[in-house]
C-alpha cells in the first residue's frame, strides 16, 4: 500500500501539470498564499486572538483603537478594533472563513446545476436543448451581480425581513450559485455534443445502458477539465459577489462578519479617519482574490493541450 501511494505521488510530481506549477514562481507564491488563507479560514477559531462572535469578550471601551504600530494603538490589538470593540485581526480571520465558505459552496451549487443542465441539454438535443440554452442566453444578458440582487430581493420578499437574517447565508449561496450556472452549462453542453458521437458512447448505447448512466459515468469524466478551470476562476468571482452584496447591505447580516460586511462597516468610518477598519479587510480580500485568480489562469493554461 505504501509503495502504491508513493508511486502515485511520484507520478503526480512528474506530471506536466506539476511541472508547469513548479516552474512558475508567481504561481507557486499564489498557491502557497491561497493554501495559507484556506488554513487560516479553517482554523480561525483556534488561531484568532479573540472571538468576534462572542459578545461576552467584546468591550465597547476598546472601540476604534488604531493598529498596534500607531502611537495610540494597543499591542493587544495588532490591526486595531472597530467601533464595537472587535479585534480586526480576529474579525478578518472569521471573515475569510465565512467568505470562503459562501464562495466555495455557491460554486459547488453552480457546478452541480450547470453540469446537470449542460449534460441533459447536449445529450437530449431538440426542444430540451433549445429551452435550456435560451434560458441561459437570457440570463447572460444581465450581469451576475444584478441577477444575485434580484434573487436576493425576491427571497427577502418571500421570507420577510424578520427571518431573513436567519437564512441569509443560504439565500446568498443560492443567489450567487444561480448567477454562475450558465458558464458550466454552456461549456459542458459543447463538450457533450462532441463526446456523444464517439465510439465508447455508441457502445454504451448498444449494450443498453441507461442514458443517465452514460452521462454521469462515461461522458462526465471526459468533460471535467474545462469545468475545473471555470470553477477556480468563479471562486474568486463568487467571493467578490458576496463581498459586493454585503457591502451594499443586502447580503450577510452585520452579526456575521464576512470581508464584505467588514469593508461596508469600515467605509462609514473613513471620513472620521478610522481607515484601518476598511483598509485591512480590503487588503485581505485583494490578496485572496488575486491568488485564486492567478491559480485559475495557471490551471487554464496547464490543462490546455495546445500550450503544452
Amino acid at each position: 500500500m505504501t509503495s502504491r501511494v508513493g508511486a502515485t505521488l511520484h507520478k503526480i510530481w512528474d506530471s506536466d501539470v506539476a511541472y508547469s506549477f513548479r516552474r512558475s514562481p508567481v504561481v507557486v507564491v499564489a498557491g502557497v498564499t491561497t493554501l495559507l488563507l484556506f488554513l487560516i479560514a479553517i482554523f480561525a477559531p483556534l488561531i484568532s486572538p479573540f472571538d468576534p462572535l462572542d459578545l461576552a469578550t467584546i468591550d465597547l471601551t476598546n472601540g476604534l483603537l488604531p493598529p498596534a504600530w500607531h502611537p495610540d494603538g494597543n499591542p493587544e490589538f495588532v490591526l486595531g478594533t472597530d467601533e464595537q470593540g472587535r479585534d480586526m485581526l480576529s474579525a478578518i480571520f472569521y471573515g475569510l472563513r465565512l467568505s470562503l465558505f459562501v464562495g466555495f459552496v455557491s460554486v459547488l451549487f453552480a457546478m452541480a446545476l450547470g453540469i446537470t443542465l449542460g449534460l441533459i441539454s447536449g445529450y437530449a438535443g431538440g426542444s430540451v436543448d433549445a429551452v435550456i440554452m435560451r434560458a441561459a442566453d437570457v440570463q447572460l444578458t444581465f450581469p451576475a451581480i444584478l441577477v444575485a440582487l434580484l434573487i436576493n430581493g425576491i427571497a427577502r420578499g418571500i421570507i420577510g425581513n424578520e427571518r431573513f437574517d436567519e437564512l441569509a447565508i443560504i439565500v446568498v449561496i443560492l443567489a450567487i450559485g444561480l448567477s454562475f450556472w450558465v458558464q458550466y452549462a454552456r461549456t459542458v453542453r459543447g463538450s457533450v455534443l462532441v463526446e456523444k458521437n464517439k465510439e465508447y458512447v455508441q457502445a454504451a448505447k448498444v449494450i443498453g445502458l441507461h442514458p443517465l448512466l452514460i452521462l454521469f459515468r462515461h461522458i462526465l469524466p471526459n468533460v471535467m477539465g474545462p469545468v475545473l478551470v471555470i470553477a477556480t476562476i468563479n471562486l474568486a468571482l463568487a467571493i467578490i459577489t458576496e463581498a459586493t452584496l454585503s457591502f451594499l447591505g443586502v447580503g450577510l447580516p452585520a452579526t456575521t462578519p464576512s470581508l464584505g460586511r467588514l469593508i461596508e462597516e469600515g467605509n462609514r468610518m473613513l471620513q472620521e479617519g478610522k481607515w484601518w477598519i476598511a483598509i485591512m479587510p480590503s487588503i485581505a480580500l485583494v490578496i485572496l482574490v488575486l491568488s485564486v485568480n492567478l491559480l485559475g489562469d495557471w490551471l487554464r493554461d496547464a490543462l490546455n493541450p495546445k500550450l503544452r
